[in-house]
């Protein structure tokens, strides 16, 4: 398990994981990192980290299949090999490396041959012989062996197993271990031939004659080398290691007596000693000229010799072996010292004059290397052989000079280990398939690809823990005879030790999730899947990176690294989310308790320029914040007591100050402080946190959890891609744009959207992407279509004369429905309902994974029906009516009970009648869904061309976007001149002048050829629908009826004229727009002004305006700029609520304090006054900092008053659109639909959806007429479905239905006298059902038959 970074640290996952909950595609991925440095130290390339892990999880099986993927003796290896693993293992950068092959050994010993299946294999013709049943012999058998070859082993010795068998002790590989593992082999079909003698009962030569393509020589090292001093070849005694441990091994040695002395620091002089004190000696002496840091063999080994009695001779050198009557008597020596490390590495072992001495001894056994008995080799073989005595092979393909003959092991290298002969066996097998499969094999050396470095990071908090001590036998147990020493570990210690492993490698690829994966989705072949480089061809690139949140470590004030409970703004959205780490219960991390007080604390990381230079404000924290306190409050099952320290609320989006309001009302207090300091307190888990209002006193405050409220900032990874591409980016990382090009980057064809191109909130950043979208494609729009691939739709079933049979879906919503409602209850309950088939509970039933299952099911059940327990229809139902086409259903097939909306939400605070309720909602549902049918859809024309409403930038913008995409475009212009609002301003903020920008659109519009402008010309009527629209436009002299298939409103909004602060009565007094006519007219009173004072939130933020109008603090402090700028001593104050200059905007607010303009902040309950004073305007107003009333008497006094709606009803009426109460326009959905009407074909842009600056006014233009290409761009247009109908039969023409229908939809046949429905028309709403008396109206898909059986199954108990 590792942090899982979507809980953002605070759960855990494993490598194998779904990136987050609702992922689309709804699929899991597989962590693969660079591979783990165990694996990489392997001579062999085992996947250590794989087995490592299923012994963790005591699948022992499992773990020799891993082994046995790269080398077919795991119970030898356990045993007898060097680790080297170990030495790699990141375990050491904490505390001790993992026993790696004591675990090996843990697998092996649980597991029994037989029960491991031989793979299916292939049998080949191909024969291959190998000469030598040592670890490279027999490892190039098995893989040989499992390609299909039919593979002879050819041995000299009575029994295979080469030097394992006859140069390893049995006290270290008991025989039967090697013994099961040689039999194993021959289970892939592997003839071992022993007793067989190369150049004496076979030749090479015959081998080939005999049908072998290719021969493998494993013959090893078995002579052993000569320590050439005087006395050696002499005496009786003197006999080399390897010699020594055969002849024991033959059963020809079975005691000795007296004295043996071994001279080496290897492996085998440490094997010989041990033999020697289980034969009999007296006393065993091992000779080591270097110290024993340099031995070669093991220290554990070493270490165990020392206790069996084994004594060590360290910087001894033998000079002459001594003898008496033939027979040795001892050795004589000398004291060495070793020199500093040479080239490589080693220290050279100098002789002390003078430190002679003399060690008695009965037996002298060197053991200072081997070499291979090439004797076997014929005249005629024709194998070159270096001067080392060593066969020659390409190092790469270990081929000889004789094609065909390969050679592997100790007979190319010399005395090795054991796990290096099995790499070369490995690699041998290899490369002979290659050989015979007649590839061309490589000359040269193959170099690897670079060791990577990007493993797990290793937690900060990783504790230390002992490693697995292996038990051994006791020491007066051993000398007796050839006992295995070191003991088999036990489970659950190996188990433990096994946890110790950090997972270096990401994916273990221990491959169980291709054995789980039913779905075949994960394979050994996609399983081994990387990345890739792919070139796509492209007219456009849209960026939308996204952000990173800001890390708060840096902040030692905060002591978010030393306190569990000061979390950051993205944890805690984890901690309140259904599918975070604790399940959506709001507990803090450190204890998991319910806490009581919560703080919140905005601008970490941003409107800072001194602890991260991230001098912007990040626009969505202060809205964030508030939502996270509501939603607490919500998930909380005590009274939570909530606050926000801040500077300054910024809560100017559509609706955010009403939801920042209402949560005051339910009793969130907002503090507006800078916090001091976050300290713990000693023996809790709790936060003190101090702090200072505008009163100046310090406080103390102790919460539960502290919550830092993180800003937006741009990943590294981005601004280096941005570099590669040549994207400019500002100081601050984000792109480089201006305020008349929102999402065109630097970079020609190149555009960019969301928090990319600067913090921003959800609904501004659907909108720049539809924008980019939109930009994008005019450049590309004659391409359209040439690429586009249609999908199948499975042909529909006919479900009309089969029985009801119900699937139902019910979902948890996280625990937004679960964490109140009892949902398996329910979903028990649901299966004893009528007609219902298969029921099934869901986490979300919204996600894509979830639909694909549905859509499985519902073909593995023959379903004809479906319904959902779940939220809303109107974000989810289109989902699920998609899921029914995907399986072959009629969409209208479908059914969905709102238990979140109408049940939890409603009654959160009693589960018992949430769940009653839900029944009741399910119940209902079925018994309508038994009664509903097929309603079918038809296709009609579809008018290419649009109609824009309004002639400002929005209007102009979204008409020219329209054009470039190659529609006609009508734009409908109320005055005599077009440009709206931004005619009358000055700059925009990033200091463009605006006057120019709206004449060069003025002027592109009126040379577009596929626009026609309407000046001086009002709508008065429209009639039809999407696709379909027909609208009559009156320019005072005549009306034009225009026929369209879709509609833009971009009517704009204006500015407030206030009644107070003496405007309209002193000439001194200014709104923004007029104050912008002085700047652009270069009024002499701009730089006569003395004093200048602006007062914000004039008509907004109040109760008849209670929202922010957005753009005025901004325009305050830009005119305050644009002040000093034009007389540096000109003072100028600015009165404000909250200054609310978001975004890079907040640059221009600390330019302002630089420059010296003096902020002074006011609450609504003690506004400034204004009054006359000559030619100038008294303005008097409380400093909160002071605490004292100041006055400033001002050459000109700027009011930033609010935008306000024109209230436009009659348009409204006519396109069937909703404006909420303040006058705005009111799109489908604020956040997925910031740009569409619940009305189809019917989109909106610019300040008549709410107040905007000029750079978002355009984005929206932008994205209005993307998505309004996604009508323009279909052939047809589907109507019906959920339309009404009229029976003419019942119907008495009393024009009920008429008179309700708010679409115009129902017109009366007078020749008939009944009333007919345009289903075209009709948005299926069922007013005219409801209406009509006769029940001649009827809602398709809502029939009373079906309305009836849900009203009688909500009266059954």
């Amino acid at each position: 398990m590792r942090p899982s970074e979507y809980d953002m640290g605070l759960g855990s996952r494993k490598a194998v994981y779904r990136p987050y909950a609702q992922a689309i595609p709804g699929a899991f991925g597989i962590e693969k990192l660079d591979k783990a440095p165990c694996r990489l130290a392997c001579p062999a390339n085992l996947n250590v980290q794989g087995y490592v892990q299923m012994v963790k999880e005591g699948k022992h099986r499992e773990a020799i299949g891993i082994i046995m993927q790269d080398l077919p003796l795991p119970g030898v290896l356990g045993r007898v090999c060097p680790h080297p693993c170990e030495k790699s293992c990141r375990r050491l950068e904490v505390d001790e490396a993992i026993a790696i092959r004591e675990l090996k050994r843990v697998a092996a010993d649980h597991v029994k041959f037989k029960d491991i299946p031989v793979p299916e294999i292939s049998t080949r013709d191909e024969k291959v012989a190998i000469i030598g049943s040592g670890p490279a012999g027999l490892t190039a058998a098995y893989f040989l062996g499992l390609e299909g070859y039919q593979v002879s082993v050819y041995d000299s010795m009575p029994e295979a197993g080469g030097m394992m068998r006859y140069g390893i002790p049995e006290h270290r590989l008991p025989r039967s271990v090697l013994n099961a593992e040689i039999e194993n082999l021959k289970r892939y079909g592997i003839e071992i031939h022993t007793n067989t003698v190369i150049g004496k009962d076979l030749t090479i030569q015959e081998l080939q004659a005999h049908g072998a393509k290719t021969i493998f020589l494993a013959t090893g090292a078995w002579k052993g080398l000569k320590i050439r001093i005087p006395g050696e070849e002499a005496a009786e005694g003197v006999a080399d290691v390897t010699s020594f441990l055969r002849e024991v091994q033959l059963g020809n040695l079975k005691r000795i007596k007296g004295k043996a002395v071994l001279i080496g620091g290897g492996h085998s002089a440490v094997d010989g000693a041990r033999v020697a004190l289980r034969l009999g000696a007296d006393e065993v002496h091992i000779l080591y000229r270097r110290s024993r840091l340099e031995m070669l063999a093991e220290p554990e080994e070493v270490e165990e010799a020392e206790k069996e009695g084994v004594k060590f001779h360290f910087l001894a050198a033998p000079v002459r072996i001594v003898s008496e009557n033939g027979k040795v008597s001892g050795i004589e020596c000398i004291r060495t010292r070793l020199t500093e490390p040479d080239t490589t590495g080693r220290r050279k072992p100098i002789p002390i004059e003078g430190s002679e001495f003399f060690v008695e001894a009965d037996h002298i056994i060197p053991a200072i290397g081997q070499e291979p008995d090439l004797d076997f080799l014929g005249k005629d073989d024709g194998l070159e052989v270096s001067k080392w005595n060593l066969l020659v092979v390409n190092p790469e393909t270990l081929q000889t000079n004789r094609p065909g003959i390969f050679a592997g092991g100790d007979v190319i290298t010399g005395p090795a280990t054991v796990i290096e002969a099995v790499e070369a066996g490995k690699r041998a097998a290899r490369y002979m398939c290659k050989y015979m499969q007649g590839e061309k094999l490589p000359t040269e050396w193959q170099e690897e690809p670079p060791v990577g470095t990007n493993w797990v990071e290793i937690p900060e908090d990783e504790p230390a823990k002992p490693r697995l001590k292996v038990p051994t036998l006791p020491v007066e147990k051993r000398l007796s005879g050839f006992e295995e020493v070191n003991l088999l570990a036990d489970e659950q210690a190996a188990q433990e030790e096994s946890a110790r492993c950090l997972n270096c490698g990401g994916c273990c690829e221990c491959y169980q999730c291709v054995t789980a994966c039913k779905a075949n989705a994960i394979t050994l072949e996609t399983h081994a899947q990387q990345e890739k480089t792919v070139s796509i061809h492209v007219g456009s690139v849209i960026l939308a990176p996204g952000f990173k949140s800001f890390d708060p470590s840096k902040y030692d004030t905060y002591s978010y690294t030393s306190m569990p409970n000061v979390v950051t703004s993205m944890e805690f959205e984890r901690i309140l989310s259904a599918t975070g780490p604790f399940m959506g219960h709001l507990v803090r991390p450190s204890d998991k308790k319910e806490p009581k007080k919560i703080a919140w604390l905005q601008c970490v990381g941003s409107r800072d320029i001194n602890g991260c230079d991230n001098g912007y404000c990040s626009s969505v924290c202060c809205m964030y914040a508030i939502k996270q306190t509501v939603i607490a409050r919500e998930h909380s099952k005590i009274p939570l007591d909530c606050s926000v320290f801040y500077m300054d609320m910024r809560t100017h989006g559509k609706d955010f100050d009403r939801y920042y309001e209402n949560a005051k009302k339910t009793g969130v207090k907002f503090i507006r402080s800078r916090i001091h300091t976050v300290d713990p307190i000693s023996g809790t888990d709790d936060v003190l946190v101090q702090y200072t209002e505008d009163d100046g006193v310090l406080k103390k405050e102790t919460f539960d959890m502290f919550v830092l409220s993180t800003g937006l900032e741009t990943d590294e990874n981005v601004v280096a891609l941005s570099d590669r591409l040549g994207v400019e980016l500002d100081g601050y990382h984000f792109t480089q744009t201006d305020s008349f090009h929102p999402v065109a980057t630097s970079v020609p064809g190149i555009y960019a959207c969301g928090a990319f191109t600067g913090p921003k909130d959800i609904p501004l950043s659907v909108m720049e992407a539809s924008a980019a979208a939109c930009a994008a494609t005019e450049n590309l729009a004659s391409a359209r279509n040439t690429q586009t691939k249609e999908v199948e739709i499975p042909s529909e079933k006919d479900v009309s004369r089969e029985p009801p049979r119900i699937g139902v879906f019910v979902c948890n919503c996280g625990i937004s429905i679960g964490g109140v409602v009892r949902v398996p209850e329910v979903a028990e309950y649901a299966r004893t309902l009528p007609n219902v088939v298969y029921v099934e509970e869901n986490l979300f039933t919204c996600s894509q994974d979830t639909q694909d299952k549905i859509t499985e099911v519902i073909k593995e059940q023959d379903l004809n029906r479906v319904v959902v327990a779940a939220c809303t229809p109107k974000t989810h139902e289109a989902l699920f009516q998609e899921t029914l086409i995907n399986a072959g259903l009629n969409k209208y097939l479908f059914e969905m009970a709102n238990i979140r909306n109408h049940d939890s939400w409603v009654h959160s605070d009693d589960p018992d009648a949430a769940t009653l309720k839900a029944k009741d909602l399910v119940r209902m549902s079925v018994a309508k869904a038994g009664l509903i049918s097929s309603l079918t859809e038809t296709d009609l024309s579809n008018t290419h061309s649009a109609l824009v409403v309004g002639g400002g930038i929005a209007g102009m913008t979204a008409a020219l976007s329209l054009a470039h995409q190659g529609y006609p475009v009508h734009l409908i212009e109320r005055s005599d001149s077009l440009g709206g609002n931004a005619q009358m301003l000055y700059r925009a903020y990033k200091g463009e002048e605006i006057t120019s920008f709206v004449a060069e659109l003025v002027r592109e519009v009126e040379f577009e050829e596929r626009v026609i402008v309407h000046m001086n010309s009002a709508i008065t009527s429209v009639d039809g629908f999407v696709g379909n629209f027909k609208t009559e436009v009156n320019d005072g002299s005549s009306s034009e009826e225009i026929e369209h298939g879709v509609a833009i409103l971009a009517t704009g909004a204006k500015e407030y004229k206030p009644e107070e602060y003496l405007y309209g009565q002193h000439e001194a007094v200014l709104t923004h727009l007029e104050m912008d006519e002085l700047f652009r007219n270069n009024d002499p009173r701009v730089e006569k002004a003395g004093n200048v004072v602006f007062i914000q939130c004039v008509g907004s933020r109040d109760e008849e305006r209670p929202y922010c109008s957005k753009v005025c603090c901004t325009h305050s402090v830009e005119s305050a700029l644009e002040f000093k700028r034009r007389n540096p001593e000109v003072k100028v104050y600015i009165l404000y609520r909250d200054m609310r200059t978001y975004g890079k905007r907040e640059d221009l607010y600390r330019e302002a304090r630089a420059e010296g303009v003096i902020f002074a902040r006011y609450s609504l309950d003690e506004k400034p006054v204004a009054s006359p004073d000559g030619d100038r305007v008294q303005v008097e107003f409380r400093d909160p900092i002071l605490d004292r009333k100041l006055t400033v008497k001002a050459d000109i006094l700027c009011l930033a008053t609010a935008i306000v709606s024109h209230k436009d009803s009659a348009l409204t009426q006519f396109f069937k659109v909703p404006m909420d109460a303040d006058g705005w326009l009111l799109e489908a959905h604020q956040k997925l639909r910031p740009v569409e009407f619940p009305n189809d074909g019917v989109f909106l842009c610019g300040m008549a959806h709410y107040p905007k600056p000029i750079d978002e006014s355009i984005a929206q233009a932008k994205a209005a007429a993307s998505r309004a290409l996604t009508v323009l761009t279909m052939e047809n247009i589907k109507v019906g479905g959920v339309v009404s109908e009229i029976i003419p039969e019942l119907c008495s023409g009393c024009l009920g239905c008429i008179n309700v229908c708010p679409y115009g939809a129902i017109t009366f046949d007078n020749e008939k006298k009944i009333a007919v429905v345009n289903q075209a028309l009709c948005k299926g709403c069922g007013a005219c059902a409801a209406t009509c008396p006769s029940e001649a109206a009827i809602l398709m898909g809502f029939n009373n038959e079906q309305l009836y059986a849900q009203i009688k199954s909500a009266l059954t108990v």
